[in-house]
C-alpha cells in the first residue's frame, strides 16, 4: 500500500466499516446499520476522522448491515457511488426491513452510478488507486474494491472453503479473478483480515 494511503476501520456490532484515505479524501467501504447512523458517527470522531471528509462511500452488496445508513451519510453530504450491478438491488433492500429498524430509504436522486470499467478512474479522482470488481457469490450485486496495493475490500464473498455446491462456481471465479487481479490481503465485512485464500 502507498504511504499515502491509509486504511482505519469504524466498524461496530461485528461489521467492519473501512475507511480508505488518501490525506484528506477519503473512501467509506460499506456504510453502516440502519438506525445506528450515531454509532459510526462515534466510531469517526473517535479514530478522528472528521465525517465531513467522506465525500465518497460505497457498499460492497445492500444487505443491511453494510448498506443501512447510506441514506444517512448522503443526508450528511456524502456521495454515493453505485456501481452498474447494483443499481437494481438499492431500491430491494427497503423490502427487508422492519419498522424497528428506523432505517432511511435511500433514495436516487445523487447517486454516483458507475461501471466497474469506468471505476479506476472515479478512484483516482480522490487520490486512490484501484478500481471496483464485480465478485458475485454471497449476492448477485457484490463488488469488491481492490487497491493497487492488494488490499481487497471483499466485504461478505464467501470463503472457498464454505461455498455450498449451488454458489461454489461463482464463489471460485470470484476469488479468482482477484487473485488475477492483484489481490494479496483481505479486508473482509466480517473478522480479521487475513492473507487471500490458496488456490
Amino acid at each position: 500500500m502507498p504511504a499515502s494511503l491509509s486504511i482505519v476501520n469504524v466498524g461496530y456490532r461485528s461489521t467492519n466499516f473501512w475507511v480508505v484515505s488518501a490525506g484528506r479524501s477519503r473512501l467509506l467501504v460499506d456504510l453502516g446499520w440502519p438506525g445506528m447512523f450515531g454509532a459510526l458517527e462515534a466510531n469517526l470522531r473517535t479514530m478522528d476522522i472528521p465525517l465531513q471528509e467522506i465525500t465518497h462511500g460505497v457498499a460492497t452488496h445492500y444487505h443491511m448491515d453494510h448498506a443501512g445508513a447510506a441514506q444517512d451519510l448522503k443526508n450528511a453530504g456524502m456521495r454515493l457511488i453505485v456501481t452498474e450491478e447494483q443499481v437494481a438491488w438499492v431500491p430491494l433492500m427497503a423490502q427487508h426491513m422492519k419498522e424497528r429498524d428506523h432505517y432511511t430509504a435511500i433514495v436516487s436522486d445523487g447517486n454516483l452510478v458507475v461501471s466497474c470499467a469506468a471505476s479506476r478512474a472515479l478512484l483516482a479522482s480522490l487520490g486512490i488507486g484501484g478500481q471496483l470488481v464485480h465478485t458475485p457469490g454471497h449476492s448477485d450485486d457484490s463488488v469488491t474494491v481492490l487497491l493497487d496495493g492488494g488490499e481487497a475490500f471483499t466485504g461478505d464473498l464467501t470463503w472457498p472453503a464454505f461455498a455450498t455446491e449451488e454458489t461454489m462456481e461463482p464463489v471460485r471465479q470470484s476469488w479468482e479473478r482477484l487473485r488475477a487481479m492483484g489481490a494479496r490481503t483481505v479486508y473482509a465485512g466480517h473478522g480479521p483480515v487475513r492473507p487471500m485464500p490458496a488456490a
